[in-house]
């Protein structure tokens, strides 16, 4: 399974490192990553393959998001098709 990882926030050293490491340490596959500074906004967002991960879907999701919240950052992780059907015109 394919998911959409997004990270949104204050730019602080070390964001890509952990949220990556994190992944890395679940088995999960980053795919493709685009990620920007806006002034000192961050932004990121992940495609990351699941497949391999022994974790439930739910406990990763949830893992990042306590990861992001401990770094003063949004971490969504979305299912690939309920993402693509949220964002179909």
């Amino acid at each position: 399974m394919r998911a959409i990882v997004t990270v949104t926030g204050k730019d602080t050293t070390g964001i890509i490192g952990k949220i990556c490491t994190c992944l890395a340490e679940n088995n999960v596959n980053i795919l493709d990553i685009s990620q920007t500074v806006m002034q000192e906004f961050f932004t990121m967002a992940m495609l990351v393959d699941l497949d391999r991960s022994k974790q439930p879907f739910a406990d990763l999701s949830d893992e990042l998001a306590a990861l992001g919240q401990s770094m003063g950052l949004a971490v969504r992780t979305q299912r690939e098709d309920i993402f693509t059907l949220m964002h179909r015109v």
